[in-house]
């Protein structure tokens, strides 16, 4: 009965499930391991310290950043140079935005550093001025910012000596220097115990690594794990629906039901088309007859 599973149509069929079904239950066990790692990545960077109750290590020893090194304080030695004012950055729901100041050490490249956050529109604030001379500033490592990043400005055509995105490669064509791949926020803006008035610089908190929450992207994951599952689960169904009508065909065939339904089927057509040709006949003596009258 089950022959004809090994006709050349069935065994494209069957090769088709024997590949699909592994592949299905592979990428699903691999979006399965995505959302995982996300939730590891997740409670990891939840059970790590306060960036302020880390050490602070030169710049050059957390460099490149990652879900490790990101937030903790980075020290670095050098000189204010370049002045960048960050627009549309918002602190406790309020608008403002960032001052930012290249500190060029002594290695050659200069190291992005936002001094603080100001309430207002750049250019209609007066932003206080960057200390002179050599300084050493500690601050908290952040990844330099991407397309994805809240709050920046990807359209461009902002006002010169501003900046729509804390990144190397947005500051690399601004001025004649290398830059660091990372930026440091300070939390010591030397605005004084309680200063808040208006001209003061006030902290920058340090944002968590992208990646360590449990965002969109990891439910996204668990959605297409459920979806793999399922196309897997369906191809098998339907493998065993064609294998059960096919068997069923068979049995059919083996039994003579198919001939005998054959032969009624020809039956009942022969009768239709014979009432069909009577019934023309009669249409035609009625219009002779009516065209004798």
């Amino acid at each position: 009965m089950y022959r004809f599973l090994l006709t050349p149509r069935w065994w494209g069929i069957n090769l088709f499930v024997v590949l699909a079904i592994p592949f299905c239950v592979f990428m699903g066990t691999w979006q399965l391991g995505r959302f995982e790692d996300r939730v590891q990545t997740h409670d990891a960077a939840e059970k790590q310290p306060a960036p302020g109750s880390r050490p602070a290590k030169p710049i050059d020893e957390l460099l490149p950043v990652d879900t490790v090194t990101s937030g903790r304080p980075a020290i670095a030695t050098g000189r204010y140079a370049d002045q960048f004012l960050v627009p549309g950055r918002k602190l406790d729901d309020k608008s403002g935005f960032y001052v930012l100041n290249m500190l060029r050490t002594d290695s050659g490249k200069a190291l992005p550093v936002v001094r603080g956050w100001m309430p207002g529109k750049p250019g209609s604030t007066a932003v206080p001025p960057a200390p002179t001379g050599e300084v050493t500033v500690t601050g908290d490592l952040q990844a330099s910012e991407n397309a994805g990043t809240a709050g920046v400005d990807t359209a461009g055509g902002l006002p010169d000596g501003q900046l729509g995105m804390i990144s190397a490669a947005s500051l690399i064509n601004l001025v004649p220097y290398d830059v660091y791949d990372a930026w440091v926020t300070l939390q010591d803006t030397g605005a004084g115990t309680g200063d808040k008035a208006a001209g003061a610089l006030r902290p920058v908190p340090a944002a968590k690594a992208q990646g360590t929450g449990l965002d969109l992207k990891a439910f996204q994951n668990l959605g297409y794990t459920g979806e793999w599952f399922v196309f897997a689960g369906f191809v098998l169904f339907m493998w065993f629906r064609l294998v059960r009508r096919e068997a069923e065909a068979a049995r059919d065939l083996q039994l003579g039901l198919v001939a005998e339904a054959e032969e009624e089927a020809t039956s009942e057509a022969e009768a239709r088309s014979g009432s069909e040709a009577g019934s023309g006949s009669g249409s035609g003596k009625d219009a002779v007859g009516s065209g004798a009258v």
